[in-house]
């Protein structure tokens, strides 16, 4: 930016050139008659050059012409005037005036240069630091943030209005700073043209105005105006960083409304997901337990004057196998949305494995009182660091699905062992086994396994498809996984790999 006072400070910080050519005038003042003019000549050349350092180009020429002149005047016959003698100080007086002019230009394009690229640097830092910070503001603060670039860039007064996204016909808002109806009217030509531009208001001020448009990639959500007294100019390398600084916010602005979006949308596809899974539920295993609750329940209050006793308490027992069956299906159904969640944070703490196998052996004899459990647990196992809810309910859903889909006649084995940096926790059946082309297709929701399989009583398995889903959705949660395979003879083995983290002090001490 160009200023009266700052022009003059400008020129007042040259001084060092009045004493370079005071210097040098005094010093071939001194050496007038023991030194030819060649050689006082040099004295000039060198006080040009050295002066580059300070002056412009067009000023060093210029400053250089005139010392010429003055040589001309001073040292070279007949002195005290312009006029030239002999052809060869003719030459003398051309030749110093070419390289003191040549070399006086060349120190002061390399000085001009060298400011250019201190400047360029410096604009650069301050787009990379001002990236940095739009990393660090709320969304909020950015347009402030933005103001206060400006403002130290330029020295101007800021403006910025901004326009709401996602409807026809947007709402403009001033975001920092006050204007006038004609200063709003070009922040609205801004952001609909998505185009800077530079003009004169109409005042008594002679305030300069300039537009800047935040421009993203395909939409300009935000435009700044510059207010800048008359007299103040802005350079091409000003103008071009604030014109940057404008830009990285738009795409800045840009970015974080994608990401919202993008957020709501994941949010809504979730919702949406949610729904469709317990839609699918209520239509795909709710209606049958619900019927027979329904029918046992009617036949308890409309024969309960007919029924024996057994008889009651087999339909009572019934609804309650049912609703310990909906419960089931219930809790599987809300810990697999929530599991499949984006960014779910499961609850984590220091477990005892065997502990956590025994609560699950005590739970399946109450179920299955008719079932046998054995257990390989290995001695002095690792703690592990999980949701020790959610692996009960691993271990109830793969004991569950060993029991429905193995030999009733052999045992269900739970193994739990130390492999390397893992551990292995797995439940093991005598069944038919799977085949290996349905293997992964098992962990998906509503997939079942042989349904046509009838156990020692002529029932088909019941279930919901949910089970392994879950406990691949568990596992995965706490950075394990979750395979099935196939027992040497014969029989599944759902095999949970879950990392062993640093231990604490005083499993440590153990």
């Amino acid at each position: 930016m160009w200023r009266p006072e700052s022009s003059i400070k400008r020129y007042l910080a040259k001084w060092p050139v009045v004493v370079i050519w005071l210097s040098a005038w005094q010093l071939m003042q001194a050496m007038d008659g023991m030194a030819d003019l060649a050689n006082l000549a040099l004295i000039l050349v060198l006080a040009s050059a050295v002066c580059g350092l300070w002056l412009s180009a067009v000023e060093s020429v210029a400053v250089c012409a005139m010392a010429v002149m003055a040589f001309n005047f001073h040292f070279v016959p007949p002195r005290g005037t312009f006029s030239i003698d002999l052809r060869q100080h003719a030459w003398l007086l051309l030749v110093m005036l070419g390289v003191g002019s040549m070399v006086a230009w060349l120190m002061g394009r390399q000085r001009m240069l060298a400011e250019s690229a201190r400047t360029t640097a410096a604009h650069a830092n301050l787009l990379r630091a001002f990236n940095e910070q739009l990393l660090r503001e709320p969304p909020e603060s950015v347009l402030q943030a933005l103001a206060s670039q400006l403002h130290s860039l330029t020295e101007a007064e800021v403006v910025i209005g901004s326009a709401s996204p996602g409807s026809d016909s947007p709402a403009f808002q001033l975001v920092c700073g006050q204007a006038n109806a004609e200063e709003v009217a070009n922040l609205q030509e801004c952001l609909r043209t998505s185009s800077s531009g530079s003009f004169a208001l109409a005042d008594v001020h002679g305030h300069q105005v300039l537009t800047l448009a935040l421009r993203g990639q395909k939409q300009c959500p935000a435009a700044a105006l510059l207010r800048t007294p008359a007299g103040h100019l802005l350079t091409p390398a000003v103008l071009t960083t604030a014109q940057a600084l404008c830009d990285q916010t738009g795409l800045h602005l840009e970015r974080t409304l994608i990401e919202e979006n993008a957020r709501q949308a994941r949010e809504e596809a979730q919702t949406q997901k949610l729904r469709n899974t317990l839609l699918a539920a209520i239509s795909h295993d709710y209606r049958t337990p619900l019927a027979t609750m329904l029918g046992a329940a009617s036949s308890l209050i409309a024969q309960s004057d007919r029924l024996s006793r057994e008889q009651a308490r087999a339909l009572a027992t019934t609804i309650v196998d049912e609703v310990e069956r909906l419960s089931t299906l219930t809790d599987n159904t809300l810990q697999l949305a929530r599991l499949d969640a984006d960014g779910v944070q499961i609850t984590k703490d220091w477990e005892s494995l065997e502990e956590l196998v025994g609560s699950a052996v005590a739970r399946t004899r109450t179920r299955y009182p008719h079932v046998r459990v054995g257990l390989r647990i290995e001695p002095l196992l690792p703690l592990l660091r999980c949701d020790a809810q959610l692996l009960v309910q691993l271990l109830d859903n793969l004991i569950d699905n060993a029991v429905k889909y193995g030999d009733p006649q052999q045992t269900v084995e739970i193994i739990a062992r130390r492999l390397d940096t893992q551990l292995l926790l797995s439940v093991a059946d005598r069944g038919p086994g799977i085949p290996v082309k349905v293997r992964e297709r098992l962990f998906l929701m509503f997939e079942r396994g042989d349904t046509n399989r009838a156990d020692s009583d002529g029932n088909t398995p019941r279930g919901t498809g949910l089970g392994l889903a879950l406990c691949r959705a568990i596992v995965l949660a706490h950075g394990g996984s979750l395979t099935a395979k196939q027992r040497q003879r014969g029989g599944t083995s759902m095999d949970c790999l879950f990392p062993v983290e640093p231990q604490p002090l005083a499993m440590d001490a153990r």
